[in-house]
């Protein structure tokens, strides 16, 4: 029986098709002997994906004629399809809307900078977590990615940037709790950093997986040894506050979210990143400033402040700049390291969920018509 996931208003969907990026090396040598050919064939299937950026199998000149389709087909199967793609900020930002096999949308985002290439990539279609503040959650979850799907997003973005650059950096900060995905985000951190031909060969160290503070999922990652950074949308220093802007905050507080994390980064030696949208009149008040700042204070820590990217319709609605200046001041004040994230991507419905939005006719989301500064571009 075809595998099948059940999602939540009751129907089922078939699982995406196998593709050689949900198995390690070993198991798709396996897959292609069972196919009838030579275990080496999956060496190259795998080179020309992980390192020519291709699917096709015209492009694979290496295979013999006759058997270029059909191992192309069952092991490279199509998972992504364009549905929209816009680019702001002169091009430097690149948002990409993909529609996958049964249909559910998903976002990724490539940003250039003048050091570095950041793909930030989606986990789930949609997201359990109910965040009230993030377009994504007030959509709701319809299922996880694969590993493949997963995966095919950074391999998207290499194939656009290629041949004059290269995906430096990847943070599991597009749509869904990566941690509540717990087995094919792992099975992606695999595929993204194995050297050529298992992986892309992309550094952990330059890997970012985010949670909304799943605990025992935390302390999971921590057992794997792995050198990827935590980051942790905390967004409120104070449990009352948090209970309402991160409900699953009602199941683990945040005393045991940060015990957790400080764990985390005594194990691997790396920084914790802590993400914290400012919201006025919510979360943004001097107190929570230096609440936040005690509470970290003294940690292997990073506080990454993000201006409010608002939904339309919404009630959240971003800082006053001079009120982020203050929250700033008052956080470094405690001797914790404390930035603003960049604002890119207003222009092209940056945040989470807001492109699918557009999209889907949702009423979350922002109307459909490019903003000032966005452009449309050409599908693939």
């Amino acid at each position: 029986m075809e595998p099948r996931t059940f999602i939540p208003n009751g129907g089922v969907v078939p699982h995406p098709p196998r593709h050689l990026a949900d198995l390690d090396l070993a198991g798709r040598r396996a897959a292609v002997t069972a196919l009838g050919e030579k275990p080496f064939r999956a060496d190259q299937l795998s080179r020309h994906y992980f390192a020519r950026y291709t699917d096709t199998p015209e492009d694979m000149t290496d295979l013999p004629v006759g058997v270029r389709d059909a191992l192309a087909g069952e092991m490279l199967p199509r998972l992504l399809t364009s549905e929209r793609e816009m680019a702001c900020d002169d091009g430097a930002t690149r948002k990409m809307l993909w529609r996958l096999h049964d249909g559910a949308l998903v976002e990724s985002v490539l940003m250039k900078y003048p050091d570095r290439v950041t793909m930030c990539v989606s986990s789930q279609a949609g997201c359990g977590m109910g965040c009230p503040f993030c377009a994504t959650g007030q959509a709701g979850l319809t299922r996880n990615l694969s590993t493949a799907e997963i995966v095919s997003q950074v391999v998207a973005g290499e194939r656009a940037l290629a041949p004059d650059g290269r995906v430096s950096n990847i943070v599991f900060m597009g749509m869904g709790e990566p941690l509540a995905n717990y087995k094919n985000v792992i099975g992606a951190v695999h595929r993204l950093s194995d050297p050529v031909p298992s992986g892309l060969g992309i550094s952990q160290r330059n890997l970012t997986v985010s949670t909304v503070g799943l605990v025992p999922a935390i302390r999971r990652l921590t057992e794997e040894k792995l050198t990827v950074r935590l980051a942790v949308s905390l967004h409120a220093p104070d449990d009352e506050a948090r209970d309402e802007l991160v409900p699953v905050n009602r199941r683990w507080k945040i005393a045991e979210v940060l015990d957790a994390a400080w764990d985390y980064a005594a194990v691997t030696g790396r920084r914790v990143s802590i993400e914290y949208a400012l919201i006025r009149d919510v979360n943004d008040q001097a107190w929570r400033a230096d609440l936040l700042g005690s509470l970290l204070a003294g940690h292997l820590v990073h506080v990454n402040l993000i201006p409010l990217n608002p939904t339309p319709g919404s009630k959240w609605t971003a800082s006053r700049p001079g009120v982020q200046e203050e929250f700033v001041d008052r956080v470094a004040a405690h001797g914790v390291a404390v930035t603003v994230r960049d604002t890119r991507g207003r222009e092209i419905d940056g945040a989470c969920g807001q492109l699918a939005a557009t999209v889907t006719g949702r009423s979350v989301g922002p109307a459909s018509h490019p903003k000032p500064g966005a452009r449309l571009l050409p599908l693939a």
